[in-house]
């Protein structure tokens, strides 16, 4: 039996058949941890760990919200420190955190109005709202979307993932367009489908300017509540309301027998 390596003039020479398992050996690559800290690893990093941690942030979201009241903007008014655009930009960063931890758009609209006005407070708030939902969007996409897509049996469900995923940017625009969807869940919904980040961000741009607008002119004119603008905005927020309810009523019954 030859062993593995032989001198010659001084000189290592390493055999054929090891040589030939050493470059196995590299071209495997690093071996994988064995053992206690693999098995805690893979716990840690599993579908339904990521969807705890998930559920646990936007909990501790929540409270936190509800110790700190945000909604006091209305009585209190914006901090006299800031002002003008260095405020609105605040403002949008707040709210994007805010609708995260599950605060109404429409409260958060009418503090824009009524503490920037009608232009800077509409430019606040959609931003805010491309905030909130790329945060939210990107939370269910890394932690939610692997654990949560082979629950996608229903009818609804299925039909609901197919249409995000084959046309998310018009059915997200028509989201957003619909005053009666939550905002929170047309988030969540989309991570979890296979829709594009992009088309989600541009669909809930421009499809949430018209009734956060209305919103956003009814909290800057709420003092001449009188006013054209303000029963103008109060009727663009009602007559979509009450048309999505219409429309639901009238199909009650096709989505009973579904």
């Amino acid at each position: 039996m030859l062993d593995a390596t032989t001198r010659s003039g001084g000189t290592a020479t390493v055999s054929p058949r090891t040589a030939a398992a050493e470059l196995a050996v590299a071209a495997a690559g690093p071996v994988a941890p064995t053992g206690f800290a693999a098995r805690v690893t893979r716990v840690l990093l599993s579908p339904w760990s990521r969807l705890s941690l998930l559920v646990a942030l936007l909990a501790s979201a929540a409270t936190t919200v509800v110790l700190f009241q945000p909604q006091q903007l209305l009585t209190n008014g914006w901090p006299p420190q800031l002002g003008g655009a260095a405020a609105a930009l605040a403002y949008a960063v707040a709210y994007g955190l805010c609708t995260v931890a599950f605060v109404p758009r429409p409260l958060l609209n009418l503090a824009a109005g009524a503490l920037f006005g009608s232009q800077l407070g509409l430019a606040s708030a959609i931003a805010g709202t491309v905030l909130g939902a790329g945060v939210a969007f990107c939370l269910g996409r890394v932690l939610g979307q692997e654990a949560l897509r082979p629950l996608l049996r229903g009818k609804w469900l299925k039909a609901a993932d197919g249409q995000l995923s084959r046309h998310g940017f018009r059915t997200m625009l028509a989201m957003r367009l619909f005053p009666g969807v939550p905002f929170a869940a047309s988030n969540y919904c989309a991570a979890v489908s296979r829709m594009g980040l992009l088309p989600f961000l541009l669909a809930t741009g421009l499809g949430s300017i018209p009734n956060t607008a209305a919103y956003v002119v009814a909290g800057a004119r709420a003092s001449t509540p009188t006013s054209p603008a303000f029963l103008i905005a109060l009727a663009c927020i009602a007559l979509p309301g009450l048309a999505g309810a219409v429309v639901a009523w009238r199909k009650r019954h096709r989505l009973r027998g579904r």
